[in-house]
């Protein structure tokens, strides 16, 4: 491994990177793309200089292959940081149990395009999610949560240090399945708008595609690689794993069918892999 690098050098990591943040484009549609994710697969040093700039802009690799392409996720106050505060509001829903609606349905999406470890595991495995199930899936989890909340007697307000999950469900139970708008569109304060508004911000980040059913007339959205290991990653976090403990997906799938904890992921920490000295720009 060479103790230096040229400006070139630097230049391919910036672009690797930047390549990385247009989460729709695929490896196989740019020849430079292709190669620099080959590089980085090849040469420890690049490598290392690519995550070194990538956490110094606030970002974490999460994964880079042929088949997902540089995939990246926002460390903790970065500026590219997603945090579900924003999502909520620009969907026009900012109180508490509102915010966290939106995060029990992200994560039962995942939940259902990835019912079983072994569907995790598995790179060649394709998950297929719609909207309908995922509402379903969600209002059972909020029933779930109503029948805790009973029996703990807390059906007036639930209790400011309840889990985050707790929360949420009167929430869900106060909005429509679907109503519609005066142009006949689902109106997006319906629990189905709010799912088929997360399906599509996941399709938009090139996580899902969005594929035709003609036995339903329903959409119908596919996994993409880039997905799965992001997935991976979501799934040793602590709201994760209190949603699995409701049991709900399981209702949903199949009764073995859920997906657990401790499945092996990267960490948004700094790259320590490759020795730093002498490595200057």
């Amino acid at each position: 491994m060479s103790d230096t690098f040229t400006v070139s050098d630097a230049e391919g990591a910036a672009q690797l990177v930047a390549f990385g943040m247009r989460p729709r484009l695929h490896p196989t549609q740019d020849r430079e793309y292709d190669s620099l994710v080959r590089r980085y697969r090849e040469d420890d040093a690049f490598r290392f200089l690519t995550e070194r700039i990538a956490f110094s802009l606030g970002l974490h690799v999460v994964d880079v292959g042929h088949g997902t392409g540089m995939v990246l996720a926002a460390v903790t106050g970065s500026v590219f940081e997603t945090r579900i505060e924003d999502y909520a509001r620009t969907s026009h829903h900012r109180n508490e149990g509102e915010r966290a609606l939106h995060g029990i349905i992200h994560l039962a999406v995942a939940a259902l395009a990835f019912p079983r470890p072994a569907d995790l595991a598995d790179d060649g495995y394709i998950g297929r999610v719609k909207a309908s199930v995922v509402d379903e899936t969600v209002r059972e989890i909020c029933r779930k949560l109503g029948r805790r909340a009973a029996e703990a007697e807390s059906t007036e307000d639930a209790p400011t240090d309840a889990p985050e999950l707790e929360r949420a469900w009167r929430a869900y139970a106060r909005r429509p399945e679907v109503s519609e708008t005066k142009d006949e569109r689902v109106a997006p304060n319906s629990t189905r708008g709010m799912t088929s508004r997360a399906l599509r911000f996941l399709m938009e980040q090139g996580l899902l595609v969005m594929v035709e059913d003609d036995e339903t007339e329903e959409n119908v959205f596919r996994t993409t690689p880039r997905y799965q290991v992001q997935v991976r990653e979501l799934a040793s976090t602590a709201a994760f794993e209190e949603l699995l403990r409701l049991g709900a997906i399981s209702d949903i799938t199949e009764p073995s069918g859920t997906l657990r904890t401790g499945v092996p992921g990267a960490r948004a920490s700094e790259p320590h892999d490759v020795t730093k000295a002498g490595a200057d720009v």
